[in-house]
């Protein structure tokens, strides 16, 4: 019987072995997106003891945070809300998380979160009710008194290079620009742009948000469709001066139905008045803001990002509760995969498709993206349209495995651009491990199988590409 969570944890050859630990284990880190805090990047925020880092809490403006993740495992084991988003004491939400983890068996965050106390707590056992006590103690301390165990030092012993945050348009960037500024911040930090709030047109608050995007180009309203393109490009603008690489749309589903701009206008104006759109309009207002903002992002080298498929909220008795991203969200089954095709070579068409990065949160679309790939790459840059890592749901070991097995068979998974967090904690970046390691022993495994040469220089390019050079190729790093 193996050891639980040696320094071989899932490197099942002696090739996987020399594959991790002599390449993949020494390449720094591009977490390329996620949902960590630039404030919190620049004030060098010091948590006080585990349950921030890992159960979150309440925001000032009542809304939530942390890691809905580890949210879910404890509902699944019948704990109370008022232990995860509620107001009990931190310990015993500590240990109501422990408890519920003890039953996660098969589970990645079991491995997550004991590869999290291994890598920057150095606790070896594993983590359950009769050492919680123990656990607890000894990481409050580090986080209170050790000084690589602030957020910059977390972030400088994980050994990450570059960080991009997901902000909305009419984010003012200060922190970005802060950090920008210090010369004792070594990490880059960019801004991402996520501005799905003034492409959902039916969704409620759309009106609200318009007002806003209006006032952060220095307009009192937004009067047509094209008005609001031109303030997204404006902020687009400002946030590539900031050093912006990628946009990112968390979309229910990808539309692409043509339309004028008199018809997104009209459809816009509609909504501005407070009148129901059919779906035909908000579909022809979104798509002509996809494709402006597509023709934006190619002509200021930055990656479109495109997530789909989530049904969000779905629970609405706790969506009234707890409000949005509090774990409350499950797969769809969708069939825009040709409207997505369609989006990207009606870019392609006058030479203006961006580089563009593909999520779907249904892993039956795997083979689907693959074969889309290769219709539209170009010598722009190696691997121009992604297949993004598993996404959510599907950030597991075994899905993790499937979607570089569809990338190998469909594409080439020699140019993939890896691994990133998506995540609110600045613990995670211990996923880029578990991420290599899964990377590594699949490798090695075929290597071993025959199923490609041991070739050294052929196997270094590659594990060193998928764990660090290709991420920073594709966002000039």
């Amino acid at each position: 019987m193996r050891a639980f969570m040696d320094k071989d944890f899932l490197l099942e050859t002696e090739t996987a072995k020399h594959l991790f630990h002599d390449y993949a284990d020494k390449m720094p880190l591009v977490d390329y997106h996620c949902h960590i805090s630039p404030k919190e990047i620049y004030e060098d925020r010091r948590f006080e003891n585990l349950a921030q880092v890992w159960l979150g809490g309440r925001n000032p403006d009542g809304t939530y945070f942390g890691d809905h993740y580890k949210w879910r495992v404890m509902r699944s084991n019948g704990v109370s809300e008022d232990y995860i988003t509620g107001d009990k004491p931190d310990y015993e939400r500590f240990l109501k998380f422990v408890e519920a983890l003890e039953m996660a068996i098969g589970n990645p965050m079991y491995h997550w979160c004991n590869l999290e106390l291994h890598k920057y707590f150095g606790i070896e056992e594993p983590l359950t009710l009769d050492n919680a006590k123990e656990v607890w103690d000894k990481c409050n301390d580090m986080l209170q008194n050790d000084p690589n165990m602030t957020v910059r030092g977390l972030v400088r012993q994980s050994n990450v290079a570059m960080v991009g945050t997901t902000d909305d348009p009419i984010d003012s960037l200060e922190w970005h620009e802060k950090i920008a500024a210090d010369p004792t911040i070594t990490v880059k930090v960019c801004p991402s742009f996520r501005p799905d709030k003034a492409i959902n047109i039916s969704k409620e608050g759309f009106a609200a948000y318009i007002g806003k995007l209006a006032a952060s180009v220095g307009k009192d309203s937004l009067n047509s469709a094209q008005e609001v393109i031109d303030a997204l490009i404006e902020r687009l603008e400002f946030f590539a001066n900031m050093g912006c690489r990628a946009s990112d749309h968390g979309l229910d589903y990808i539309p692409f139905r043509p339309g004028t701009m008199e018809q997104a206008n009209e459809a816009f104006e509609k909504v501005m008045q407070g009148k129901e759109i059919s779906v035909e309009e908000a579909e022809i207002y979104q798509t002509n803001v996809l494709l402006a903002l597509g023709r934006a992002y190619h002509r200021l080298n930055i990656a479109m990002q495109i997530h789909y498929s989530c049904l969000r909220n779905m629970n609405e008795r706790m969506y009234r509760r707890l409000g949005p991203d509090t774990g409350f969200d499950m797969i769809s089954q969708n069939t825009c995969g040709g409207d997505i095709a369609r989006l990207l070579s009606a870019l392609d068409e006058h030479g203006q498709c961006p580089k563009t990065i593909l999520y779907s949160l249904n892993p039956a679309d795997n083979e689907q993206l693959g074969t889309m790939l290769g219709v539209f790459q170009s010598d722009e840059v190696p691997g121009k349209i992604q297949h993004g890592s598993a996404w959510w749901f599907n950030d597991t070991k075994s899905g993790m495995e499937e979607q570089m097995k569809s990338l190998a068979n469909l594409g080439l998974l020699g140019n993939f651009v890896g691994m990133l967090t998506d995540s609110r904690s600045f613990l995670s970046y211990a996923r880029h491990d578990y991420f290599r390691r899964i990377m590594c022993n699949l490798v090695g495994n075929w290597v071993e199988n025959g199923e490609y040469p041991n070739i050294e220089s052929s196997l270094k390019k590659i594990v060193e590409g998928i764990s660090y050079t290709n991420a920073k190729r594709y966002f000039n790093l």
